[in-house]
């Protein structure tokens, strides 16, 4: 049977309408756009999971460059913290699909396979069904980079070090993008949130995992693995935007960090 793990939150952090999302993320990638048109294209980036008029902007600043490598890119890693179901490890589903508005995105079975023999990777439906930091990431990649197979990977109580042997299993080559779902700090007033964020952005540029407090980043655990991954393949980090909700589309008394950076 054609399992299909459908869209838990259109409607809610994006729009439920396919013509609506397509035209809102094709403006928020145009207004992202550099112009310059020579941007390298990263082999992994992290991008916020908020609301799209929250964090769109500042998403579409790290699926900008992607486009450059629609139809080179055949799999995508996409790995978010839980935030729904608390459990030990990392998550992978048992479904064959993942839908939006958009359409269905093939799993990469194949390449789910490979982790089996991983003690802290297991099945868990239910850490998928409703969680959003994942499902916000889809319609971007589809809008970037067309058809591809995706990894998606809940991530729950983990260490550092489990993230990044899962990483390594799936590494590749540029066929292969990482994407790493993350919000920054939550919830301070505006002047220290950007204090905060600039701090965290320094730590990600300096592949400095253990500089990333637990307040500083809700995908503390999915981006400290990737800092260590991409230390060790050499990769450098860049911050291509920071922002926050009070320079998008709230107030500016309790803000939420959104960061977008690149891995070359």
């Amino acid at each position: 049977m054609h399992q299909v793990r459908p869209p838990a939150v259109a409607g809610m952090f994006y729009p439920q309408d396919a013509n609506e999302l397509a035209h809102s993320i094709d403006r928020l990638l145009a207004e992202a756009a550099t112009g310059t048109g020579t941007e390298p294209v990263p082999k992994a980036i992290i991008a916020p999971h908020a609301g799209y008029v929250y964090s769109g902007p500042v998403a579409a600043r790290a699926y900008a460059p992607l486009a450059a490598a629609r139809g080179r890119i055949r799999r995508v890693v996409l790995l978010g913290p839980a935030h729904r179901v608390p459990f030990r490890g990392l998550a992978v589903p048992g479904v064959a699909a993942f839908a939006t508005p958009l359409g269905e995105i093939a799993l990469d079975r194949e390449a789910i396979a490979t982790l089996a023999g991983l003690p802290q990777v297991g099945q868990l439906d239910e850490a998928h069904a409703l969680e959003h930091s994942l499902e916000v990431q889809l319609p971007f990649l589809q809008r970037t980079l067309g058809d591809f197979r995706l990894v998606p990977i809940v991530v729950g109580d983990a260490g550092y070090e489990e993230v990044a042997e899962v990483l390594e299993r799936l590494w590749d080559g540029p066929e292969t993008l990482i994407v790493v779902s993350s919000d920054l700090s939550h919830y301070h007033d505006y002047d220290t949130a950007r204090r905060m964020d600039q701090a965290t952005s320094r730590a990600i540029e300096a592949l400095a995992p253990d500089r990333i407090g637990f307040d500083q980043a809700c995908g503390r655990i999915p981006v400290g693995g990737l800092l260590l991954a991409a230390a060790r393949h050499g990769l450098n980090a860049e911050t291509l935007d920071l922002r926050n909700s009070g320079d998008t589309a709230g107030p500016r008394d309790q803000v939420v960090g959104y960061g977008a950076y690149a891995f070359h």
